[in-house]
Order: C-alpha cells, then structure tokens, then sequence
C-alpha cells in the first residue's frame, strides 16, 4: 500500500503540472487587460497633456513588470514564420494582438513595426498642438483615427481612417493678420510630417506584402524568462533570502500573485477564506455521513415497510427542495421578526458588537448561533442522497451468495448486517466521498453568497464577477489539488472496508 500511495503522489506531480498550464492558457485566452484592471482604467483614457500621457504609459508599463507580464508567455512559441519573437516588448494588450493580427493579414514585420510607432509618433505630435475652438474639432477625429487604427488591422477599415484624418489635418483656416491681410492657416502643420510618415509605413506594408511567410510554421524558442516559468516557479533564488518586491516567489512556493482588485496577496486571501469554507463542510459531511449512513442500513432492512415508505418520501421532498431556496427560507423566515422569528443572526460568521476581549466561550456561542442555518442548508441535500445511495447499496449487497450462507449458517442478523453486509455496501458511497473534497469549495458557493460568509465559495464567485483572475485561478487549482487527494483518500479507504482490494501486482 505503501508503494502505490507514493507511486500516487509521483503521478501527482506531471497532473498537476498539465492542470497549472491549462490554467494558464485560460489566463491567457481570458478577456479584458489585467493591467488595466490592476490600474482601474485609470491609464486607459485617452487625452490630457503630453506629463500625463507619459505618466499614464509608465505606470502601465511599471504595473506590467510588477505583474510579470514584461515577457514571453512561454518557454516556445509556435506561429508562422512571418511572427516576430520579441511581440510582447509590445505592453498593451490590445495593441499586441492587433500587431499579430496586422501579422498574420501582410505577413511583413519589418514595415508593421515601423507604421506601429509612426501612430505612436503622431499621437505625441498633437500633443503639442494649442487646445481652441479652432483646433478642437480636428483634434477629436486624429484622436479617434488613432485610436481605431491602434485597435483595427483590416484594409477598408485603416483607410476609411487615413481619410478621416487626412481630411481633419489638411483644414485651413482663414486668419486675419491685420485689417487689410487675411491668410490661410493650418493649425496642425506641426503633426503633417508625422502623418505623411504614417501613410508611407502604411503604403509600404501593402506594397511588402509576404503573405507567403504566414503559411510557413515556425517554433522559436524562448527560455525560461517568460511568464509561465515566473508563476509557477517564481524568479527568486531558491536558495538565498531576498527582500527584493519585483522578484516573485512563484506558485509551488506559496506565492499567488496580488489580487486585481486591491493588489492584495492572494495567499492572503486563501489563508482567510479555506479554514472557513474547510470547517463548514467537514461538519456538514460528518453530519450528513454519520447520520445517512445508519439511516441507510435502517432502512434497507424494512424495505416496503411503512417507515421505510415515509421516511423515503421525506428524504425525495428534501432532495427536490433547491438548496438556494431553503437557504433564502431560513433568512426570512428564522433570522428576522418581520416575517418569521429571529432566532439566529441572518449573516456572516460573527455579531458586529462581539467585543474583541470576549470569552473563548462567547464567541463559540455566537459562531454558533451564525454557522447553524448555513450546515443545515449544506446538508440536508447530501444527507437525502448518501441516505438513498446507502439504503440501494445494502438491499443490492444482501442478495449476494455469501450473505445468505452466513443467513443458513446461523450467524445474528446484527453480524450479518454489520459485518457481512454494511463494509461491503461502502464502496459505493467511499466513491461519492471521493468527490467532495472539490465540492467543498465548489458546492458551497451558493451558501456562501446568501450567507455573506467570506469562505472559498464567495472569494470564487466574486472573483468571476470581478474577472480577479489570479484569486480565480487559484482557487481553480485548489480545487483541483483537492480532487486528486479525494481520489487517493477513496482508493486507501478502499482497501481498508474490503482488504481483498489491492492496488499492488501480485506474482
């Protein structure tokens, strides 16, 4: 048994290795800029003065390294060979797969990035442009242009654009220099030579067209700086203690990343919601098993009995109820006076007013009092089930060969039923067991949003709403870690019930 539990845990190593790169591309294929998240739009916005502009680009690209996001996504890439290797020097996300798609369109890298920045130089050549009424018009379409051009990668598109703009940078205005003399007077003669240089990358990437460069695959090879090997990993040295904030310690040595929403550790936020949600479902379970359990073999012994019909129509009618409704039931109904009786508090796991010196006693009693409503609705429906599950497994057991040789041969029905038939009758519902170790975090989501319990559930479920992804892809890979461990609980308790089941090769 010992072999195969470490031959298990061997095999956990490559599994969760593949479940952390799947979990990667999902955070790669994610919507949305991650920094502009973590920056709260706040650098997104278009206009302002040249300071600000700058300054907006710089904490984008400060938060873009603080992220990791400054490099390759992995050790490879693997495109056409038209795809430059060095893309992600490019930070903003949109700009980046708008380049690629520009790529995978002409096929020319060498003219694409230099009609790339003369956009970039156009955009800063307004920005010394005088703000008026004169100008005000003419400014709003080249700002709008370049920011479509920035974001669009098909022809019809980027031409409708230079139109645009070439219409918008070629107005001349009538100005009076003194009573007699009126001259014509183009306020953005200053961006002209930028846009003209604009146009020509442009003509150049139609003109230079290699499409045939995107129908040759091409893998080029990156290394071990890039952002997949930094988040698993990490970049610090493993064997030296640094103080050093922009190295990161990876995720095989505890360390998440920062929350989007409040650059909080996300370790963090783990320590504080898994014991939670890990002591709410352990005593859901001990209380749904230890109860179901013996119900189970109750009732597969007086089967078609009338107990056994009405005990089977309640346990339907529990199992029917939606856990979200019983869930609200119990708010209205048990938490306030205005519908039912206030008998427990309605949310959260401790009173407001506890005071912080209470006795290990008060405080017990008001955990309590709050944890009550949330076991019960995180039980009633897996106690319905394993009851049924257990009630099936026995009546199936009890029809087998050697339970009725131990019947003939005299043996009590309270050693047939419990030692013949009860470990044989719990393969099954150890299956089931197996399962709700990812349950635990899974299935009480909803609980914990009605509840306002801030457990691994509720952490989640805001996280998807916040599209907090590193909080989501963490608990994502819990989830997964904690569904290899059931399955390796499942299979030692196997040969525990049943000692003939053996996971080792016999000669």
């Amino acid at each position: 048994m010992f072999k195969y539990i470490l031959t298990r845990v061997l095999y956990f190593i490559p599994t969760l290795l593949i479940i952390t790169l799947l979990t990667f591309l999902l955070s790669q294929a994610a919507p949305g800029d991650p920094v502009e998240t973590r920056l709260q739009g706040s650098q997104g916005a278009q206009g302002g003065g040249m300071s600000e502009k700058q300054a907006g680009e710089q904490a984008y690209i400060a938060m873009s390294k603080k992220l990791g996001l400054d490099l390759p996504p992995f050790y490879f890439s693997v495109g056409s060979l038209a795809e430059p290797k060095d893309l992600y020097k490019i930070f903003r996300k949109k700009e980046r797969e708008n380049l690629s798609r520009l790529v995978n369109t002409y096929g020319n890298w060498e003219q694409i990035e230099p009609y790339y920045y003369s956009i970039k130089t156009l955009e800063e050549s307004l920005f010394d442009i005088e703000r008026d009424t004169n100008t005000y018009d003419g400014l709003k379409v080249l700002k709008e242009g370049i920011n479509n051009l920035l974001n669009t990668h098909e022809d019809v598109a980027i031409s409708k654009e230079l139109i645009l703009m070439e219409t918008a940078i070629n107005t001349f205005s009538t100005v009076r220099v003194d009573s007699v003399t009126l001259i014509q007077k183009n306020y953005f003669e200053s961006a002209i030579p930028a846009f003209e240089a604009l146009q020509a990358n442009y003509a150049a990437i139609r003109a230079n067209a290699t499409v045939w460069k995107t129908k040759i695959p091409s893998i080029k090879w990156i290394g071990a700086a890039n952002q997949y090997h930094v988040w698993l990993f990490g970049n610090k040295p493993w064997f030296k203690s640094t103080e050093d904030p922009s190295l990161k310690g990876g995720f095989i040595r505890g360390d998440f990343g920062e929350s989007y929403l409040d650059g909080r550790p996300v370790a963090s936020i783990i320590k504080d919601a898994l014991p939670i949600t890990m002591s709410l479902n352990l005593i859901s379970v001990l209380i749904a098993y230890s109860l179901s359990v013996w119900l189970g073999v109750f009732l597969s012994q007086r089967k078609d009995a009338t107990v056994d019909r009405v005990v089977s129509v309640v346990l339907f009618i529990l199992y029917s109820l939606p856990v979200f409704w019983v869930a609200t039931i119990f708010i209205v109904y048990l938490t306030t006076n205005e519908y039912g009786m206030d008998w427990f508090p309605t949310y959260g796991l401790f009173s407001n007013d506890l005071p912080d010196d209470a006795s290990a006693w008060t405080t017990f009693k008001d955990l309590a009092a709050h944890a009550i409503l949330p076991i019960i609705a995180m039980t009633y429906g897996s106690f319905t089930y394993i009851t049924r599950q257990m009630r099936g497994s026995m009546l199936a057991v009890s029809k087998q060969d050697y339970i009725r040789t131990a019947v003939a041969k005299g043996l009590p029905k309270k050693v047939v039923v419990w030692k013949h038939a009860f470990r044989n009758s719990l393969i099954p519902i150890i299956t089931m067991f197996a399962s709700l170790f990812p349950i635990a975090i899974s299935g009480s989501v909803v609980i914990e949003v009605i509840f306002s319990i801030p457990g691994m559930g509720r952490v989640g479920y805001e996280a998807v709403l916040a599209r907090n992804y590193p909080v989501l892809f963490t608990v994502l890979i819990f989830s997964a870690v904690l569904t290899m461990v059931g399955i390796l609980v499942a299979d030692i308790l196997y040969s525990v019930v049943d000692p003939r089941i053996s996971f080792t090769k016999k000669k």
